[in-house]
């Protein structure tokens, strides 16, 4: 699969639209027209290959050959594309080259190999340790014990049955009796509660209904990819969105094949989280990341540090010991880290413990690690990995020296703590290159991904929770507020490095759309307001104080009272922080008690209006909705809009933010959106490498405005203008005689229409007096109309 490599399309915006059965291509055909409108260059579509049927999401995939016909199937996606070209706009795809579905029913090639073994060709697919297993594969799929279910168990049609699920016989088994016919099989039929521990393949983090793709094989890669090449080739597709890379085996060698089958034609880029300031590895074949890193800096600067770290004196002292012992981030991320290792990962650990095993047994240098020794080294340095992935980048490692002495601390004996060295050694490949070290190498870096996800993401962040805003994909709950310069230092780098990087506020997977974390976030300006709301409706029972402080939280965010949406959003988070009950170990008492709460509280009582001081920070919160939505689409990178976010959009986590797309009417944010884009669009070269310059406010209030402008230095062509902490500006007077010092002029102003400012030194009262942002344009003046009035500065 080879190509002579074609510069790419780099949009100039994207589109996010949910695809699934209740929302199909022809549906997606018919918004065509209106998202043309709204001035994005590329709808960019949820997964389309084949997927277990009924998925709302599609990253269960059952067969790369095919394009999903619950969607339209192949003359669908191409009928899109064509009605999508003949408007001006390109596709871009969600591709999910790490897993498949687990499903021996839909999945044609985990069919296969549960019928024939491992002398299956499909069997080099996946990551099946087959010795580990006896020479057959888990399916942990059983609703109980065998023996209470094997009654119901029955071989028809060449099949064997169990309560509408059905498993492949292997060849010459079908006539044997029950039990013997089980013991036949390629594979293990068990209790679903023993993947935890017992489970032989590589799964998605800790999700047994997702089995690891082996794309590091180049004929599973020509296998998994060649439609989707095809659909490159043939222009239907022109940008990729490379789901969870960092659960592969070879991130980078992965990226330059795909990106040499496809010619080097798509636009690329990877769900990558990036912690703190890690870079994304140079040498990556991508244009940046799909924006979680953008989010993090964008929300932070609206994040005010003084009241956030009052907000976090407030939690722990309502809180108190029912949250996660003490408020302290690092701690509570670090016992989180311990609980998924110790328990969700058990089987990825134990697998990596085998390999390590096998290792020390064939080098006489490595031998006499006991196994618990290594399964120790590896559990004490998985959890003090601070990022996603142990890539090495420049000569360093996140491996430090001073993680493997934390490491060796949980060690009684010295020389037994020796097996965080060999540990070490191994995962940073200094012990050797054989098979075997390879695939240690690889599988501690997969597992150190899904635990940094499965640990923060999913544990941890609902597990401390003084500022919930924060507590979102890529961020930093222990450190929620950005600073100015910071975010200028950020956008600085993008300009330089990675210019058509994605920037994204809201997707299909973050915990909050972005108009909630905006609602939230404005309490960060205001602690004494929201102690006062606690105090409110503090004779609604809870069943603990920090399922109290998070319900509340999320409803004043939400803004409206609504407990169909606010009770599972909820149940969710207690099920993810695991404090008091879970998914694999649910409390029905607590649970019940959790819902009754949410219908008689948040779910009831419109927060926001509970008292004058809260109705009163209506506009404060507008004003972070359109100053973040508007940082994002002018900061350097292709912006990205999640499906309905162009106008007000309040979302909770997943179901509930992956309705089918409808459009709704336009309101203020749309006009501030509509204009972004469009002049995105008509103008691409300003918002490219090299174009960004920060502008510095200067009066009293200037730390109150974050703007900057886009275009190559003095010659600048746009301007972003936006209120940082409005409540605070209030409090402190308001503008007063601050002023924004702009490049030479004419301005004009795109949010208004007719006005012009000539450039210098502009009162910051008379540029936000209609409105908390600003959006202006010398080209909109010297190429398309003279304004019919101004307001001179």
């Amino acid at each position: 699969m080879t190509s002579s490599l074609t510069a790419p399309t780099v949009p100039t915006a994207t589109y996010r639209l949910q695809l699934q059965p209740e929302f199909p291509f022809s549906a997606a055909e018919r918004a065509v027209p209106y998202l043309a409108g709204l001035g994005v260059s590329h709808l960019h579509l949820s997964p389309v290959l084949e997927a277990v049927p009924g998925s709302a999401h599609g990253y269960d995939v059952t067969d790369h050959r095919t394009i999903r016909a619950e969607l339209g199937g192949e003359a669908g996606l191409r009928a899109l594309a064509a009605t999508a070209r003949a408007h001006g706009l390109g596709l871009v795809v969600d591709l999910v080259p790490n897993h498949m579905a687990a499903s021996p029913v839909h999945n044609h090639a985990l069919r296969a190999v549960l019928r024939e073994g491992p002398d299956s060709p499909y069997a080099r697919w996946f990551d099946i340790d087959w010795e580990a297993g006896d020479g057959r594969v888990l399916l942990p799929v059983l609703p109980a014990r065998l023996p209470e279910v094997r009654e119901r168990m029955r071989v028809a049609d060449g099949v064997l049955h169990l309560d509408g699920q059905t498993f492949p016989l292997r060849a010459g088994t079908e006539g044997l009796p029950l039990p013997e016919l089980l013991d036949a099989q390629w594979y293990r039929l068990a209790w679903w509660r023993l993947a935890r521990t017992e489970l032989n393949y590589r799964r998605f983090f800790t999700i047994s209904d997702l089995i690891g793709v082996r794309v590091e094989d180049p004929e599973v890669f020509d296998a998994t990819h060649g439609k989707i090449v095809e659909l490159v080739r043939d222009g239907v597709i022109e940008g990729l969105r490379i789901d969870h890379p960092d659960g592969l085996a070879d991130p980078e060698g992965y990226l330059e094949r795909l990106h040499g089958a496809t010619g080097g034609r798509c636009w690329t880029v990877v769900e990558k989280i990036l912690t703190g300031t890690e870079p994304l590895p140079p040498t990556w074949p991508v244009a940046g990341t799909t924006g979680y890193d953008a989010l993090r800096y964008v929300d932070g600067v609206f994040v005010d540090a003084v009241g956030a770290d009052e907000l976090l004196d407030l939690y722990r002292e309502f809180a108190g010991r029912a949250g996660d012992r003490g408020g302290i981030w690092e701690a509570t991320a670090r016992r989180a880290a311990y609980k998924v290792v110790t328990h969700e990962l058990v089987a990825e650990t134990t697998a990596l413990t085998r390999i390590a095993g096998r290792i020390c047994a064939a080098d006489p240098q490595l031998r006499d690690h006991a196994p618990w020794a290594l399964r120790t080294a590896i559990r004490e340095l998985l959890v003090r990995v601070p990022v996603y992935r142990t890539y090495r980048t420049g000569g360093e490692t996140v491996l430090t020296p001073e993680a493997a002495r934390g490491a060796k601390a949980a060690f009684a004996v010295p020389e037994e703590a020796a097996a965080v060295d060999t540990v070490r050694d191994l995962a940073l490949g200094l012990l050797g290159d054989g098979p075997e070290h390879r695939a240690f190498r690889a599988r501690f870096a997969q597992t150190s991904s899904a635990l940094r996800a499965k640990s923060v993401e999913d544990t941890a962040f609902y597990r401390y929770t003084p500022l919930l805003s924060a507590n979102e994909v890529g961020g930093e709950p222990g450190r929620p507020a950005v600073a100015p310069e910071e975010f200028h230092a950020y956008c600085l780098r993008l300009a330089r490095d990675w210019p058509a990087t994605g920037t994204v506020l809201s997707t299909h997977d973050t915990k909050r759309s972005a108009d909630v974390r905006a609602g939230i976030a404005v309490l960060s300006q205001c602690p004494a307001i929201w102690a006062a709301l606690l105090e409110e409706v503090a004779g609604v029972p809870a069943p603990d104080p920090h399922l109290a402080w998070t319900a509340w939280q999320t409803a004043f965010g939400f803004g409206t009272p609504d407990p169909d949406r606010l009770g599972p959003a909820v149940l969710k988070s207690v099920r993810e922080a695991g404090l008091h009950t879970s998914w694999t170990e649910p409390d029905p008492v607590y649970e019940r008690a959790v819902t009754e709460f949410v219908a008689a509280g948040p779910g009831r009582i419109p927060l926001r209006a509970a008292s004058e001081a809260a109705f009163a920070l209506e506009p404060h919160i507008r004003a972070q909705m359109l100053g973040a939505a508007l940082v994002q689409l002018t900061m350097p990178g292709v912006p990205e809009l999640y499906q309905g976010t162009e106008r007000e959009y309040r979302a909770l986590v997943d179901p509930d933010n992956r309705q089918p797309f409808a459009i709704g009417a336009d309101d203020d944010k749309t006009a501030v959106v509509r204009a972004a884009l469009g002049l995105r669009r008509r103008y691409p070269e300003l918002f490219g490498a090299g174009t960004y310059l920060p502008l510095t406010a200067s009066g009293a209030a200037a730390p109150h405005c974050l703007a900057f402008a886009r275009g190559e230095g003095a010659s600048a062509e746009v301007v972003t203008a936006v209120t940082r902490l409005p409540l605070r500006l209030v409090e402190a007077g308001g503008w007063q005689d601050t002023e924004l010092t702009l490049p030479p002029g004419p301005w004009f102003d795109l949010l208004d229409g007719v006005r012009e400012f000539t450039g210098g030194a502009v009162k910051l009262a008379e540029l936000f007096d209609a409105r908390p942002v600003a959006l202006l344009s010398r080209r909109a003046v010297r190429e398309d109309t003279e304004p019919t009035s101004t307001v001179r500065t």
